[in-house]
């Protein structure tokens, strides 16, 4: 494929999948319009990149849909100057093009094959790269104005709540009785809550299930 090719998938994607699914502030599709998203998947992967699909990115890791991406960065607003990170950041696509909204950002990966994927791939974005578990962050980068925590989970852990700003925001995929619906929380004093506002795709990230008990 060329780059062309590849041009005209991301004109398609802004078009089929973002708009069309309430992705609709402009500094999110354009930061989803610059970044090359063919960069972020093995090279197997690359005719998937744009797929209205998870992508598998291997070792049980998936590229989220860009529609999950999009909306969760439209419903958060995060904003020049703000000090935003990137949970389960896999191979970098997510934190490319929040680094296109609000400048440096921090992200965190657990998993070292898809975090050296991502120091390679990230190459001249302002992303600093901490390779650590996902669950607990990176403190001593925080306050944050935003956390992205970039897949579904079943819990957020207090380490990242703690890590927010007062007034800060968190993006992520909640999963409720196996359906995944995208919210936004906020911090406030010492309380924290979330509100989903729509179901979506999304890959579930390891560390983030809730404890299973036992039942008869």
């Amino acid at each position: 494929m060329t780059e062309h090719n590849f041009e005209h998938m991301r004109r398609a994607m802004i078009a089929s999948q973002l708009r069309t699914t309430g992705v609709n502030d402009a500094a999110v599709l354009a930061a989803m319009g610059e970044v090359a998203r063919e960069r972020f998947v093995p090279r197997d992967r690359v005719p998937l990149a744009y797929a209205d699909a998870v992508v598998p990115l291997g070792g049980g890791r998936e590229l989220n849909p860009p529609m999950a991406l999009g909306r969760l960065l439209t419903e958060a607003a995060p904003r020049e100057g703000e000090r935003a990170m990137v949970v389960g950041a896999a191979t970098g696509y997510s934190a490319a093009v929040l680094s296109k909204l609000v400048g440096p950002v921090v992200a965190v990966e657990q998993d070292p094959a898809l975090a050296a994927a991502a120091r390679e791939s990230l190459a001249g974005y302002p992303v600093t790269f901490i390779e650590g578990p996902s669950t607990e962050g990176h403190a001593a980068g925080a306050p944050y104005d935003f956390i992205l925590i970039d897949g579904a989970v079943e819990f957020v852990p207090d380490a990242l709540v703690a890590q927010l700003r007062d007034g800060g925001r968190l993006a992520a995929g909640i999963v409720e009785q196996g359906v995944t619906r995208l919210a936004l929380g906020r911090k406030a004093g010492e309380g924290f809550g979330m509100a989903a506002f729509t179901d979506a795709a999304a890959a579930i990230l390891p560390g983030f299930e809730k404890p299973r008990t036992f039942t008869f």
